[in-house]
């Protein structure tokens, strides 16, 4: 019923794929993976769509990219019908649980499992509105095959490659205490601290 109110099925998929994963862009051909439609039907619904204006294009390493432009004057009443994890209340987003919107909870938990992993936040394309440069920030002295076996299961889950840093404890503690840069821009952006087992983030 709701194929015929928008126009057509492959056009209600991907305005639950990109409306659901603000922040984040795909392909073409992951785009057709993911909603199980024809590439020639998925591209004649994101040219409407862009003419619309709900989502945005961009190239990159030689492909286009897309995402949804959250700036479109009618994003936060399209999220409300197909964004399933929020609910919108007087254009504010109000979530429906304690978890951050968009965050997968399997990750926490896989973290949390981790042998010696002292600080664990996920942000990026991880965390529904996060603009962070990385998608996971660890810290701790995890072994190599440890966080292969992490990285691997986070990277097959999401079905593409994610952008992440390992740092050792005093090196995290030292760039924190002189306000670096990079630890900045993740920690001012939207995140969601996964594991901090000397509750220092706390402090902050």
């Amino acid at each position: 019923m709701i194929d015929a109110l928008f126009g057509s099925k492959t056009r209600v998929k991907l305005l639950y794929l990109f409306l659901n994963n603000p922040g984040q862009s795909f392909y073409v051909r992951e785009i057709t993976r993911k909603i199980g439609e024809q590439i020639n039907s998925v591209r004649r619904e994101l040219a409407n769509m862009i003419s619309v204006g709900i989502i945005v294009s961009d190239s990159s390493d030689n492909k286009l990219y897309y995402q949804v432009n959250q700036q479109y004057e009618h994003y936060l009443a399209l999220s409300s019908i197909f964004g399933d994890a929020s609910i919108k209340i007087a254009d504010q987003v109000i979530e429906k649980s304690k978890e951050p919107i968009g965050v997968e909870t399997n990750y926490i938990s896989l973290l949390k499992q981790v042998p010696n992993i002292r600080l664990a936040v996920l942000s990026g394309s991880l965390v529904r509105g996060s603009v962070a440069p990385i998608d996971l920030l660890i810290v701790g002295g995890v072994t190599a095959p440890k966080l292969k076996t992490l990285i691997d299961g986070i990277e097959s889950s999401e079905g593409r490659e994610i952008n992440y840093s390992v740092l050792p404890y005093d090196e995290f503690y030292y760039r924190l205490s002189v306000k670096d840069k990079f630890l900045t821009e993740v920690l001012k952006s939207k995140h969601v601290v996964a594991v901090d087992e000397d509750n220092i983030l706390e402090k902050q």
